[in-house]
C-alpha cells in the first residue's frame, strides 16, 4: 500500500503520477510575523489550490507527490483541507530541506554537536512514516533531502545520512533536490550507497535541469530514477532542451529511468505571483499535459514510454518492499 493524505491506496490505484509538485511553499515565521508582507491568506489560497489541483485531475493526472518538508513550510492540516475537496491523491513527505546547515534546533543535538548522541532526525522521520505527522494521522510516503551548489556540507551530509537510515528502517523511498549543473546527484548516490541504500529506491531530483547525457546516464546506470521534474522552469534550461533531453534518453532506452513533473506550487512565498508569472509563464501544473506530452510525441516518444514515465516508474518506486 502507498500512503496518501486520505489514507493508504493500492499501488495500482495511483494512476498517472507527477512525482514532484508542491502545494504550499511557505516561510512560517514570516507568515506569522509579517502576514501583510508575506501575502499568504488561507481563506484565499486554499480554495485556489483546490481549483488548481482539480483542474490537474480533470487533465488526467491522478496522483501527485508533494515533497514539502521542514525548511519548506510543511503543514499537513492545510494540505488535508485541500485533499478533502479534490479527486487527486496526494502523497506527502518527511525529511529536511537545507543547502548548508541544519536548523538551530538541531545544532546541539545529534552527531558532531557539543552534546553528541544519536541523530533525533532519524526518529522524527521514522515516526512520520510509521505513526503519522503531528497527530494528523497522515503518514509520509517518501523521504526528502537536498544538496545544492554548496555541495556536501556537514549539515547536508547529516541530513542525507539520517534520511538513509530512516529509509533502511522503513523502506520508504528517497527523493532529492539537487543542483544538476554541479552534478550533485553523484555525491548523493555515494552517501546513500555508503549507508547501504539500494539506489533503485532513490529518485535524484531536478535532473531535468541538465542536458548532460553523460551525467544523466551515469546516475541511471547506478539504478536511480531521474527526476525530469522542472518543466516550466525555463530559466534553468529552456523548454526545447528539456524535451530534447527526455526524448534522447528514451531513444537510448532510458524511459524506465525517468519520471516527469514541474516542481510547481499553488502558492510559493519566495517570489511574488506577478513576478513568477512574468518570468516563468509555463511554471504551472498543466504544462506537462498541455505542452510537454504533445512535444514529446512529436519527437517520437512512444505512448508506451510515456506510460512508463508517468505510471510504471512512480508505482515501482512508491510500492516499496519495506525495511531491509
Amino acid at each position: 500500500m502507498v500512503e496518501t493524505v486520505r489514507g493508504a491506496v493500492k499501488p495500482a490505484g495511483l494512476g498517472k503520477v507527477l512525482m514532484h509538485e508542491h502545494i504550499f511553499v511557505l516561510s512560517p515565521e514570516f507568515v506569522a510575523n509579517y502576514p501583510d508582507h508575506d501575502g499568504f491568506d488561507e481563506s484565499v489560497h486554499v480554495p485556489e489550490a483546490i481549483a488548481k489541483l482539480q483542474a490537474l485531475k480533470d487533465a488526467g493526472i491522478d496522483t501527485i507527490v508533494d515533497p514539502t518538508v521542514i525548511g519548506l513550510g510543511r503543514y499537513v492540516p492545510r494540505v488535508q483541507k485541500v485533499a478533502a475537496e479534490v479527486g487527486l491523491q496526494i502523497v506527502v513527505a518527511t525529511g529536511l530541506y537545507t543547502y548548508n546547515d541544519v536548523p538551530h534546533y538541531l545544532s546541539l543535538r545529534g552527531p558532531g554537536t557539543l552534546l553528541g548522541g544519536d541523530d533525533p532526525l532519524v526518529a522524527m522521520f521514522v515516526g512520520d512514516i510509521t505513526e503519522g505527522i503531528a497527530g494528523t494521522g497522515v503518514k509520509a510516503g517518501v523521504l526528502k533531502c537536498a544538496t545544492d551548489e554548496p555541495g556536501m556540507t556537514p549539515g547536508v551530509e547529516r541530513v542525507l545520512r539520517a534520511v538513509a537510515k530512516a529509509h533502511r528502517a522503513t523502506g520508504v523511498p528517497i527523493m532529492t533536490h539537487t543542483h544538476a549543473g554541479t552534478r550533485r546527484g553523484l555525491e548523493q548516490q555515494d552517501v546513500f550507497e555508503s549507508e547501504g541504500v539500494d539506489l533503485s529506491r532513490v529518485l535524484i531530483g531536478h535532473c531535468g535541469d541538465s542536458a548532460d547525457l553523460d551525467y544523466l546516464t551515469a546516475l541511471a546506470d547506478r539504478g536511480s530514477l531521474l527526476g525530469m521534474d522542472r518543466f516550466g522552469v525555463d530559466v534553468y534550461l529552456p523548454f526545447e532542451e528539456r524535451v530534447a533531453t527526455v526524448a534522447a534518453l528514451c531513444e537510448r532506452g532510458y524511459a524506465r529511468s525517468m519520471v516527469l513533473s514541474h516542481d510547481a506550487s499553488c502558492y510559493i512565498d519566495w517570489l511574488e505571483a506577478p513576478v513568477r508569472e512574468a518570468v516563468l509563464p509555463n511554471w504551472h501544473y498543466l504544462h506537462i499535459t498541455d505542452d510537454v506530452l504533445p512535444a514529446l510525441r512529436n519527437r517520437g516518444v512512444s505512448e508506451a514510454d510515456l506510460t512508463t514515465m508517468l505510471v510504471d516508474n512512480p508505482r515501482r518506486l512508491l510500492d516499496h518492499g519495506g525495511a531491509y
